[in-house]
This record gives C-alpha cells, structure tokens and sequence, in this order.
C-alpha cells in the first residue's frame, strides 16, 4: 500500500504530459492513431510572443525568465501581468491565463460592459486548462445573455411589473436580485465548460484536468469564481482580505467522506471513509484509536477491525492531502478519465466544477489608487503568504510616482513581476530559493494585478451615459405622448387646407386621401358622383379670387349639401 501511495504521489506532483513527451505525436502508446487537438499549445495572447522560438524560450526550465506583456496597452486599466515556468517537474507551462473585454447588448443599443480575467492552473497535462482558456468566457458570455433583461431591463418592463399589470411571464414571482442572476450564470458556466470536456475527449485529444479562478466586472461589482486552489487577493494598502478559499482534500475532507458513505460502491472496497488519528495496522486490530465518522467533527473511540485497514479516502495533511493517494485538488474541469492507482477506480466523482462565488460592491466601496486585485496560481501562494503579497505589492506600486506619466503606467505590471520573482527565487546551488534562502517554489507562476479604482472610473463614466440616454429618451417619449393625447397639437384636415398655399390633395388621414375615404361612404352612383366633382376642380387654381369658394369633404362625416337629407342620415344610422 506504501508503494501504492508512493507511485502515486510522483505521477501527481511531477504532472509529466506523457502525450507531449511522444516522440511520434501521431501515434499512441499502443500504436493506435492520437485524437487531433481541439486546441494548439501557446501561451496567453495577451503576451503577445511571436512564434514558436518565443514560446520555448519562455518555457526554459534553467533559466525560469519572467515573461510580462510586450504591450501593456493591450490590457485593460494597464492591468499587470508576469509568469515564469516551473523548474523541470513538467514539460511545458501548464498555466494558462485568459483576458475577455466584452458587451451584453441590446436591440435598442443599450449594452452593458463588461471584463473578464481568468486563471487556469493545469495538472497532468495542458489540454483541459487550453480548453477552459479558449471556451469559458464565450459560454459565460452567452449565460449572460439569457438573463441580460433582468441586468438591462427596458423602461416598459419596469413600468409593467410595478404597476403589476402585463407582466411578462419570464419575471419571477419572487424579486431576485441582479447579483443572484450572474452568480448563477456563473456556476452555470462553470457546469457546462466541464461537461464539454468531458464530451470533447472523445473526439479531442484532451488532458489531464485544471483548477480555475475567474475575476468578472460587471455592474460596478466583483464577482470572484473559485473552483480549486488558485487564490484572489484584495489588497488595500498593506492589507490583504482573501475573495476566496482554496479546495484541497483537506478543505474538503468532510465533503467527499460523506459522499464516500452514502456511495461506498465508489470505493470499490479498497477504501473506507473513516477517518483516524493515525494510520492503523493489523497490530492495532481489537484495539480502541481515536476515529470519526463522516458526519463527525470531533474524536472519538473505535475497535479496529480487519476492515478498517483499508485505505482512507482521504490520506495526508495539508498539501500534502490526497483524494485516493491520488490528486491534491477537488474542485476544476477535466479528470474524467483519472483513476486511483493500480485499480479501476475513478476520481471524478469525488471532485466537483461547482465554484464558490464572492461578491464586492465596487461602485459603493471608497476605492484608492493602491487598491488592487490580485490573482494567483498556487505556485504563488506556495511560498507566499496573503499579507506578503500585500506588501509587495504597497512597496512596488511607492516607486512609482504619479508625476512620471511615462512609468506611472506600468507599476502594475511591475508589481506582479515582483510577486513572481517573490515566489521563484534565484537558482542557487542546482536549487531555487527566495531572498530569505528558503525553498522557492518549483511549480509554475501566473499572477494578475488588476487596479479597482480603474475600474471604478469606467463605470460611472458608463452610468452616468445610460442615465442621460434615459432621460432622452423619457423626454421624447412625453413628447409623442403629449402630441398624441392633446388634440390642439393636432391638425385637422380642414385646418390644413384653409391654410393659404396649402394643397387639398396633401391632406391625408392614415395615408389614404380624403375623397377616397369619404367616397368609402356613399353608394356607387354617389361616389362616381363625387369622383366625377373632384376631376373638374382639378383645373381649379388655389388661391384664384374669381374661383368658387372650395369645398372641403371631411373624410369622417358624411357628405351633404349643407342641407338634410333623409337618406344619407339614415343610410349612416344603419352604419353606425
């Protein structure tokens, strides 16, 4: 069982992408032909490498350079952004990091911007963190769309439900709040961007699987999306308020021993959801240890038996947890074909894509120039703690002066640069330490600096549009209401044609002319009548003083000579 672990542990923590290390990569390792990639290997666009050489340069293992945006104009707010490979414990950079400016817009040209900044730290391999990189935020984008007349809604829509008259019938009957409605888009996104690998596998060439954290402005909010051990850090001068927890087998202990209880045919009876204080063996059998079941969190007393030998679901402390001696996250995309080792079993129904969720009002926040976002993968935080962060971060943002205009804008960039080298260390001796010589991290590095006041800004520039375009449309609106409820504003078709200049042939009632309208209500005798008096004024000049006064047929009353005939009046009381 020892062995068992120990094989494990080293597939895990060396993460060796078995498919980039083929020499054929046409053919698999029984000669069968390899699935085409959905998806090539590069690294994020932002960056802005050329070419291949680039990419491998920035990939040298020896060396570990900090790679940091050829453009910074490129990113949003002069967001920063550095990276730097891992020291050899896998092939490529198994990081991937992804930036989406975007709008949700509608027909009537009102749209709602918003950015979108992710992380994805790959394990066994580059295919699942490339997938999510290229895919996630275009399935986000259109969860967004479905519930975007909750996030926009037009003023019909509002006037309707307050009045509680016409109410659509997509409105829910209790109020939800818009925050509610992109959280769920949210975890939405995150269920079918793991679906979709998990179809894509058949048809891709898919590996291995990644943790995510995604950082989503809209509204004039934050929203933070976790799903594993990657971590976003607020960082308020020298401060540092974490957005989100890590999931870890030992974070999420309790969770996956009760699933292991309630499903134990996901053991395949090589594994017991118990947990004890120590490791028992057969020395130990008819003796009391300290243990707790799954629904426990406190200690208490057991009598091992043979079958509580078995290995536990979740073996380890700290970083060192495992689900199934196996992997040390249990939340992200991907997996789906991982299994303990030496047997059958599968991992993924242990491990979850449901992302936790937090949420800071920007727009009501006092936000300062220093404050800022900070995202990471774990080989960050590895060596890294929350408060050092901070500091860093306070320290490199002070040797920028706002005064020098030409280097103010690179100081987040500068700050996450400083964060890697923090974490990476300098190679000494064949060995990677940090500047107080302890063991730097040899994992891969990805971190964002993202400023809040930035954002802050374009978002009440972006407020302040959509309330002047809604007081102009509101101002228009009234008017057409007025000119259609007030009949003085009007002009009628007799009013029109006394005018002076005016032709009688312009006035019209919904686009039909007035004799043809007014010919509508007579018999066919007294409409070829009528037709034949219209075709002799057609000589008739306008405005000539020794022409007859002209007379006006209102379309809407019936034709007479001034006098009362008996038969129109009853012919137009049986219409009516």
């Amino acid at each position: 069982m020892l062995n068992k672990f120990k094989n494990a542990f080293f597939s895990v923590v060396n993460n060796l992408d078995t498919a980039s290390l083929d020499k054929n990569n046409d053919v698999g390792p029984n000669g069968e032909p390899k699935l085409p990639l959905k998806f090539p290997y590069t690294r994020p666009h932002f960056l802005q490498l050329n070419g291949e050489d680039e990419i491998q340069v920035a990939g040298d293992h020896a060396i570990r350079p900090i790679i940091v945006p050829r453009d910074i104009t490129k990113m949003p707010w002069n967001s920063g952004y550095a990276e730097a490979v891992n020291a050899g414990k896998s092939l490529r950079n198994e990081d991937q990091a992804r930036i989406h400016v975007g709008y949700l817009e509608r027909r009537s040209r009102q749209r709602i911007p918003y950015s979108y900044f992710a992380l994805f730290d790959g394990h066994a391999g580059t295919g699942a963190a490339i997938s999510a990189s290229n895919e996630l935020h275009c399935i986000l984008h259109d969860k967004l769309m479905e519930v975007i007349h909750h996030l926009l809604p037009t003023p019909e829509i509002n006037e309707s439900t307050q009045n509680g008259r016409n109410q659509v019938l997509w409105f829910p009957e209790r109020e939800i709040g818009v925050e509610s409605f992109i959280v769920g888009a949210l975890e939405a996104t995150f269920h079918e961007m793991d679906n979709l690998i998990a179809e894509d596998r058949f048809v891709y060439r898919v590996t291995g699987g990644c943790t995510v954290v995604v950082s989503l402005f809209i509204c004039g909010k934050l929203f933070v999306s976790n799903a594993g051990d990657s971590r976003a850090v607020l960082c308020r001068g020298r401060k540092a308020f974490p957005l989100s927890n890590d999931f870890t087998p030992e974070t999420e202990r309790q969770r996956i021993r009760k699933l292991a209880a309630l499903q134990p045919e996901l053991l395949g009876g090589e594994y017991t959801a118990l947990d004890f204080s120590r490791r028992p063996n057969r020395r130990d059998i008819g003796q009391r240890l300290l243990y707790r079941e799954p629904h426990m969190t406190g200690w208490a007393y057991k009598t091992v038996t043979p079958e509580d030998l078995k290995f536990p679901v979740v073996y380890g402390e700290g970083k060192r947890s495992r689900v199934l001696a196996t992997i040390g996250v249990t939340r992200g995309f991907g997996d789906h074909d991982l299994r303990a080792p030496n047997s059958s079993i599968l991992i993924k129904p242990f491990l979850s894509s449901q992302p936790e969720v937090r949420i800071v009002d920007i727009e009501k926040e006092a936000i300062y120039d220093t404050d800022v976002l900070v995202m990471g993968t774990d080989g960050l935080w590895d060596v890294t703690s929350n408060e050092r962060v901070a500091e860093s971060v306070q320290r490199s943002l002070e040797q920028f002066p706002a005064e020098d205009a030409a280097r103010y804008r690179y100081r987040f960039t500068s700050a996450a640069q400083d964060l890697v080298m923090c974490s990476r260390g300098k190679l000494n001796e064949r060995s990677w330490r940090t500047a107080d010589s302890k063991s730097a991290t040899i994992d891969d590095i990805s971190v964002f600096v993202i400023p809040l006041a930035a954002y802050k800004e374009e978002h009440l520039r972006w407020k302040q549009e959509m309330e002047s375009q809604s007081q102009r449309q509101s101002d228009h609106q009234v008017s057409v209401d007025i000119a259609v409820n007030d009949p003085s504003t009007v002009e009628s078709p007799v009013m029109a044609a006394n005018q002076p200049g005016r032709m009688t042939a312009d006035i019209h009632t919904n686009g039909i002319p007035p004799v043809d309208k007014a010919a509508t209500l007579l018999d066919p005798e007294e409409k070829a009548g009528v037709v034949a008096v219209a075709e002799e004024d057609k000589d008739t000049t306008v405005g000539d003083a020794a022409a007859p006064p002209e007379v006006i047929v209102d379309p809407l009353q019936p034709v007479t000579d001034g006098t009362s005939d008996p038969e129109i009046e009853d012919k137009n009381e049986s219409n009516s």
